[in-house]
């Protein structure tokens, strides 16, 4: 055993004999409770081993004689160390003869203890201190010697072939653990997830150490192959216990599987792939490709365990196969191609041009939408007819809006609808007596006058909105017809503008006429179906 090994199973032993002190203190011998030992002590070969013993109480007791007897497995007791006061001491013939002593020189009869050097596995044993005293005779207490040797601990995994239907399906050792030479025998436990079963089996070996050796067995299958196994290792010398992990190997013939076909393999394709993936114990040896007929089309290009198609055409309308070898025999796969037409959009540009287009007609959509309010936020600002702030009392407009004699329907009335124009006369009454309603000429520019009479040009807004005339309104002025305009006076609140017809003689549509214009507060007189602009 190494030096290192010694010394520190030596300290152990210190550790393990002040506690058998206080033991000793505390409990007494089997036939008295005066003689005090150590119940247990352990010691590695090769080292020195103290066996101590007292006698307390001594009072009214006479001590004649102490010896140490050392008995053996079979039941033989052998007297190793003797001590008497007057002859002193003694050391029989035994296994122990020139290892054992007394610890004090001369011994004493309170405290007899003895020293066992280059203790052997067999000197493992029950040791007796017994004393003869007068008048209680004899008295003892026994101290057991345990021998300690630590175990050599290994695993191992066994290889094994997963049985077939025609080999039978029966139970195998996967895996081994051994605990040699150890002293006492060890504990040996199993931690794995494969379902098994363990049995143990121990054995004598030199200097009375004892190997322990523990067998997994199971029903293996390929899926166990490489799975986790554990042995753990209990013994007195191990401050833990020893665990030891392994992996199960399982031998099994080549599981194939291809996969890259995506059945979508169409004319004019190209670099599509099948690759054959294999597991296997042992390694795979060969790979090969094949189909149904035997030889590969041109346009396939073999490289190990990938088949690559360059260009898919009808020949590539087949069954490919693909075989793997081991050292236990063959596996295969296959799948068969299906070569389709092209389709009319082989790629994502037809969706991304969609999301393109898409995205355009949102945009417009949404410009559309925002045109259209604009337009009518700025219609309900400025008003259906025109900018009041443009109204001038004193002028009247009344248009040459008349029917149209190509398409037959009516233009609008007040020379602003659609079909009419601002070519017509314009009228501005004057205030003063003198003058009364005068006529303006129009230049076929369309006019409009400001808050203070100033001449403004109008808009093409204004003109647009002019037109949106009542129904009513164009209604009454499409009966005017091809009549021309004529004005006349009245009374006391000054000239009035009157449209009626040269052949109007009852005056009928100057009675509308006159129902039509309205007094305003400063003595003026409008029409309600004139455009004012």
């Amino acid at each position: 055993m190494a030096r290192g090994d010694g010394r520190n199973c030596h300290d152990f032993i210190n550790i393990i004999g002040l506690f058998s002190l206080v033991t000793l203190l505390t409990f007494q011998g089997a036939e008295s409770q005066r003689v005090k030992v150590d119940p247990e002590v352990m010691s590695y070969p090769s080292q020195t081993v103290t066996l101590r013993c007292a006698f307390m109480e001594v009072g009214g007791i006479q001590l004649t004689q102490v010896s140490w007897i050392y008995e053996t497995k079979d039941g033989q007791r052998i007297n190793v160390a003797v001590y008497h006061p007057n002859f002193g001491p003694s050391y029989p013939s035994s296994p122990l003869s020139g290892r054992v002593n007394f610890t004090t020189t001369p011994p004493s009869l309170l405290s007899p203890s003895i020293q066992i050097s280059d203790v052997q596995m067999t000197d493992e044993g029950k040791y007796i201190c017994e004393y003869a005293t007068y008048p209680s005779g004899n008295e003892q207490g026994i101290t057991t010697l345990v021998m300690l040797a630590k175990p050599r601990n290994s695993g191992s995994v066994v290889n094994v072939v997963a049985p077939s239907v025609a080999t039978g399906v029966q139970p195998v050792v996967v895996a081994r653990c051994e605990s040699a030479d150890g002293r006492p025998a060890s504990q040996i436990t199993w931690v794995t997830a494969v379902n098994g079963n363990a049995t143990s089996v121990s054995t004598s070996g030199a200097n009375n150490t004892v190997t322990v050796t523990s067998q997994y067995m199971l029903v293996p299958t390929a899926a166990d192959n490489g799975r986790d196994i554990s042995c753990v290792v209990a013994h007195r010398t191990q401050a833990k216990p020893d665990r030891i992990p392994m992996k199960l190997a399982i031998e099994f013939q080549p599981q194939v599987t291809i996969v890259g076909y995506d059945d979508n393999w169409y004319l004019g394709r190209t670099n599509v792939a099948l690759t054959c993936q294999a597991a296997a114990n042992p390694i795979p040896t060969t790979v090969t490709w094949k189909t149904m007929s035997g030889q590969l089309p041109e346009t396939v290009q073999v490289n190990q365990n990938v088949l690559t198609v360059l260009k898919v055409d009808e020949l590539v309308n087949t069954t490919f196969i693909c075989e793997v070898n081991n050292r236990l025999g063959t596996g295969k796969d296959q799948v068969t191609v299906m070569v389709r037409e092209p389709s009319a959009i082989s790629s994502n540009a037809g969706v991304v041009a969609g999301a393109v287009i898409g995205c355009f007609l949102a945009l417009l959509l949404v410009a559309a939408l925002i045109a259209i309010l604009v337009t009518r936020s700025r219609r309900q600002q400025q008003g259906y007819r025109g900018n009041p702030g443009s109204y001038d009392k004193n002028l009247r407009i009344f248009g040459g809006g008349k029917k149209s004699s190509k398409n037959g329907t009516g233009a609008g009335a007040g020379g602003n609808g659609a079909g009419g124009n601002n070519n017509g006369p314009i009228y501005v009454y004057n205030d003063s007596a003198q003058q009364g309603l005068t006529e303006k000429p129009n230049h076929h520019v369309p006019l409009h006058l400001g808050g203070r009479g100033e001449e403004v040009v109008t808009t093409a807004q204004d003109i647009l909105l002019s037109s949106e005339l009542d129904e009513a309104e164009r209604r009454k002025f499409d009966e005017l017809d091809d009549e021309e305009e004529r004005y006349d006076h009245f009374g006391v609140g000054g000239p009035i503008l009157q449209l009626r017809p040269p052949h109007d003689q009852d005056g009928i549509m100057g009675g509308y006429l006159d129902d039509d214009m309205e007094s305003q507060r400063d003595g003026s007189v409008i029409s309600r179906t004139a455009v004012y602009v």
